[in-house]
């Protein structure tokens, strides 16, 4: 013992003492720079909603258990009931209570664990799919009208086979069909699709492909939505029509075949017409057809006809002599128009002297009028004060000019 306190004392120098609030926050940033954001599924108990908003609950598995906290923003945002007892996957930030030194998980997202997670993964996938233009009408194939060979991707086994061949034996039982085995559930059933779905393009046997299965939940359909399924589905040079589950059903093979079909039967009535129709149809398709020809024959004689009626006129003597006639005519026309716009000048150029004369200063003179003005600048006088006795003056008459000089000026009589 003695030993132990003097080496103690010894090396007091070297020792980094911590608070316990230091010791809790350096086991803080540990924690959360170490571990970080975490997906973390387990079961809720102890759930506590205090009036703050924040939310609190022990999130446990078989064998161990961890404090969570979700506060008030993020709290906000989850969409659905939550309980003890209730399954959930969160997805959270490791971290420590450093009040009470406690390990605890600050909670940002939370939903159901198991279908929920499935759902989260659907939406991921859908929308990484949709970006890279995976979903887009542009790059969808149309289905033939009357495929010869219908190719089915399914499970040789299942209900859904049944229906598509019902299906296809009512509506046109003259089309050949093809099947691909493969598994529609389960473990390694993606692989399986993927590997059928290639075969069937390489093969290029049929002129349109089924992808099919019956209904089920979300579990069971899971292989549907899958991206390597997905993808293989997108990279097929044959059309493709999707018929997975039922009618609520939508699986993200849907989104990405060219066409979707709300069940595996009508899948199957997609692929192909229906044959009293079709019959009618191209009965339909020769009469008009037979008419058409007929109409066809006739037009063309009465071209004929036409052609020769406009070779006959188009004789060269014919031609000549419509020639001179056109020329003829169209110098009487030039003569009589020349005629015309010499009369019309004429006329106005009359109107134009008589508007000239009228306004003419030489016509007021004409009537025994004068004009006066001054002989030093020529400016016209007409103003008597403007003109003071001995001022030489001209004034200009209708015949001749006299030279005068002002005697007398009288003011005006206002």
């Amino acid at each position: 013992m003695n030993t132990g306190a003097t080496l103690d004392l010894r090396f007091e120098d070297e020792r980094r003492i911590l608070s316990v609030s230091d010791l809790n926050q350096e086991a803080r940033l540990l924690v959360e720079r170490g571990l970080g954001a975490v997906w973390v599924e387990g079961e809720i108990s102890n759930l506590a909603r205090p009036a703050s908003g924040h939310m609190y609950w022990t999130l446990k598995d078989a064998r161990a258990q961890v404090r969570c906290a979700m506060f008030r923003q993020a709290a906000r945002r989850v969409d659905f009931p939550i309980d003890d007892g209730q399954q959930v996957l969160v997805k959270a930030r490791a971290s420590v209570y450093e009040a009470r030194g406690e390990f605890q998980l600050i909670v940002d997202y939370l939903e159901e664990a198991g279908v929920g997670m499935l759902r989260r993964k659907f939406e991921e996938l859908k929308r990484k799919l949709a970006a890279e233009g995976l979903f887009d009408a542009e790059r969808k194939k149309t289905l033939p009208a009357l495929p010869a060979r219908i190719g089915v991707v399914t499970s040789p086994t299942g209900a859904a086979i049944r229906d598509v061949l019902i299906a296809l034996r009512r509506r046109f039982p003259a089309t050949s069909v093809l099947i691909y085995p493969t598994s529609v559930q389960g473990d390694g059933a993606p692989e399986e699709i993927v590997r059928a779905l290639r075969l069937a393009d390489e093969r290029a046997d049929c002129d349109v492909l089924i992808v099919t299965r019956g209904g089920g939940s979300i579990e069971d359909l899971w292989a549907f939505n899958e991206e390597i399924v997905a993808r293989a589905i997108a990279a097929m040079t044959i059309p493709v029509i999707s018929g997975v589950g039922h009618e609520t059903d939508f699986t993200i093979a849907d989104f990405v075949a060219d066409v979707r079909a709300p069940t595996p039967s009508q899948a199957a009535e997609l692929a192909v017409p229906e044959q009293t129709e079709f019959v009618a149809r191209l009965n339909r398709y020769l009469d008009h057809l037979r008419r058409a020809a007929t109409r066809g024959i006739a037009d063309e004689t009465r071209k004929l006809d036409a052609l020769a009626h406009r070779l006959n006129r188009a004789h060269p003597g014919v031609a000549v002599r419509a020639s001179h006639q056109r020329l003829d005519e169209l110098e009487a026309r030039l003569g009589r128009a020349i005629k015309t716009r010499i009369e019309r000048f004429g006329h106005r150029l009359t109107l134009a002297e008589r508007a000239l004369t009228s306004l003419s200063p030489l016509a007021t003179l004409d009537r025994g009028y004068a004009i006066v003005s001054r002989q030093d600048d020529g400016s016209v006088i007409t103003d008597s004060e403007t003109a003071t006795p001995g001022t030489p003056i001209d004034v200009s008459l209708a015949r001749g000019h006299l030279a005068a000089t002002v005697n007398r000026s009288d003011p005006p009589n206002d």
